[in-house]
């Protein structure tokens, strides 16, 4: 796999699985405290669980091309439970070079 489109679908999956968990709670309050609709949970409930999937694998996928230490891989699965920690732990990969192209394992060519 190319690592530059690995770092960017990665990049992308963690951004819409953070607005998506945005869209839940927004839809959440408004199940549980005013009491006013279930359109919001039923909308963005099954979207949000299937871009959780989508991240976890994603992140599956950065660790082995980049080449994560396990602790690292932990924190990435980890920071799909936090409402919006997949962005942080996004901005905290990048400062580290965890997505860097050239940290990438070059695939062995027959």
């Amino acid at each position: 796999m190319n690592p530059v489109v690995v770092r960017r679908l990665f990049r992308t999956v963690a951004i819409a699985e953070a607005i998506s968990w945005t869209g839940l709670l927004i839809g959440m309050y408004l199940k549980y405290v005013p009491e006013t609709t279930e359109l919001g949970v039923q909308i963005f409930g099954p979207i949000h669980g299937g871009l959780f999937v989508l991240y976890c694998l994603a992140t599956l996928i950065a660790w082995r091309i980049f080449n994560w230490s396990v602790p690292a891989l932990l924190w990435g699965l980890f920071a799909a439970i936090p409402p919006l920690f997949t962005i942080v732990f996004d901005v905290w990969a990048e400062r580290r070079g965890l997505l860097d192209p050239e940290r990438a394992e070059l695939a062995p060519t027959a």
